[in-house]
């Protein structure tokens, strides 16, 4: 995704000696936490780094971060946020459910979220253009296209009489994402089967009822439950030959069929220049949230070859990227 393609709104753990030694320095500290594994955020911490780096800021040389994850445990959150207020940071980065619990605790450290539902909504800020507290960041709108996605599924597999969505109760874009969804199946009588999901096993439990249940496609929800998993769903759509579109284009890029959103590893890139701004002394309450404003479709024909699935007209000349 281009730069331009996102615009301002107008109107694992790192080492104790790190956070000690940058203090000591006067070097600011930067706390990175999400909800679930760091393993496979790579390419997330890969963006907040460049978008540091165009602040000005590099890891190691003018500040340092500590990186906690709660693993999927979000009863650790808490823990973890006074841990890193304990460090003294100077700037919390977090996901929406991490964010939401750093929230909770400070109202003066300054925290900057990525995610993909409503902000205000689920009372990040006051409003998109002023945050008007400690709080400002990115959103990358995932939670509010179900009704999109569903369309773009229905397009795909005109004959699936039942369709499915695998849905994580306790993401804040999920929620949105699904009754999203479940009102433009009502709209248009399409039958759903939602399952909510919370841990590995009850993904595995999850497909295998859905090919009990004669699904035809399938809809993976939003949130970083399941980014975090991503090759285990790519793995279960192929094995139960069940046509699945997608949030990110990290899914496509690991086997996926199809994938409409934005990109999350730019909406980091820009948590990283928002960091940057406020390191140099920048207010989160002067910090317009940031809102994406491109989305993408992505088709993978490899997978849609190997699924014997012929991709009607209408989605390949709407893709924006066809993966041969």
């Amino acid at each position: 995704m281009r730069r331009r393609d996102f615009i301002v709104l107008v109107g694992c753990a790192t080492a104790w000696p790190l956070a000690a030694r940058a203090q000591q320095s006067g070097m600011p500290v930067i706390g990175f936490l999400r909800s679930t594994s760091l393993a496979d955020a790579a390419h997330l911490v890969t963006g907040f780094r460049n978008g540091l780096k165009e602040a000005g800021f590099v890891e190691g040389q003018n500040v340092a971060v500590e990186y906690r994850s709660a693993n999927d445990q979000l009863d650790r959150l808490p823990v973890l946020v006074t841990d890193l207020i304990s460090q003294q940071v100077a700037v919390i980065v977090a996901n929406s459910n991490a964010a939401l619990a750093a929230k909770a605790q400070t109202t003066t450290v300054p925290i900057v979220f990525v995610g993909g539902s409503d902000p205000v909504k689920d009372g990040f800020v006051a409003s998109l253009n002023r945050p008007g507290g400690n709080v400002t960041g990115v959103t990358f709108l995932s939670g509010q296209l179900g009704a999109k996605r569903l369309e773009l599924l229905r397009e795909l597999v005109p004959t699936a009489t039942t369709m499915a969505m695998l849905a994580n109760p306790n993401s804040p874009e999920g929620v949105a994402e699904r009754q999203d969804v479940q009102a433009a199946a009502r709209a248009i009588n399409q039958q759903l089967i939602i399952l909510d999901v919370n841990s590995d096993q009850e993904i595995e439990t999850a497909f295998a009822t859905f090919v009990q249940r004669r699904t035809g496609a399938l809809l993976c929800g939003a949130g970083a439950f399941f980014n975090s998993r991503r090759d285990r769903i790519v793995a279960l759509a192929a094995r139960y030959a069940l046509p699945t579109i997608y949030v990110l284009r990290e899914f496509v890029s690991t086997g996926g069929l199809m994938s409409y959103g934005t990109s999350i590893t730019e909406a980091y890139r820009q948590a990283g220049i928002y960091t940057g701004r406020i390191l140099k002394g920048e207010s989160p309450t002067d910090l317009p949230v940031v809102q994406s404003t491109k989305f993408e479709l992505l088709i993978n024909l490899r997978t849609a070859k190997a699924l014997d699935l012929a991709i009607p007209a209408k989605p390949l000349a709407l893709a924006d990227e066809v993966a041969e």
